[in-house]
């Protein structure tokens, strides 16, 4: 993590994303929505999910690269839509400080934009998130983690002790 922004670290199984993911479409189901924009990357697999829960099978995506491992670069539209969101669902997996979130909301003004998690500084640019994270909580998704060997404990504290 880089020490002058992220003190902590939330960890999100797959499992967990999941979960959360369905949570969220609880409170989307009772919409009728045309399609899904979803933001990539982070946006893709939470947009599949609730294409799945909502049944919705037109997807679109917005490609936008804002990060560099875990340091916001500039923003670089890679490709955006033809419409101006009416009757779409926005989707992406965390609005952050809302830099991506304000670019893309002034491509698709009229879409309903939800995220799964909301840090404070972008909260108000979404239209729905289902939980709100500390600013300075670095989230690992798992499409960003590979399992790795981890010794047993006993033999991690021999190791510290030599």
């Amino acid at each position: 993590m880089t020490a002058d922004r992220y003190h902590h670290q939330f960890t999100v199984s797959w499992d967990q994303i999941h979960r959360d993911v369905r949570a969220l479409c609880h409170l989307l189901v009772e919409r009728d929505f045309q399609g899904i924009v979803a933001i990539t990357r982070g946006g893709l697999i939470p947009a599949a999910l609730i294409a799945r829960e909502l049944n919705i099978r037109l997807i679109d995506t917005v490609c936008i690269k804002s990060y560099e491992v875990q340091e916001q670069g500039q923003l670089d539209v890679i490709k955006g839509v033809d419409h101006d969101g009416d009757g779409w669902l926005l989707v992406d997996d965390l609005v952050d400080t809302g830099k991506t979130a304000r670019a893309v909301r002034e491509m698709l003004p009229k879409a309903h934009f939800v995220t799964v998690y909301a840090k404070p500084e972008g909260r108000p640019l979404v239209d729905q998130y289902l939980t709100e994270v500390a600013q300075d909580c670095w989230i690992q998704f798992p499409w960003d983690l590979a399992p790795a060997y981890v010794e047993p404990l006993v033999d991690q504290v021999r190791a510290s002790k030599s």
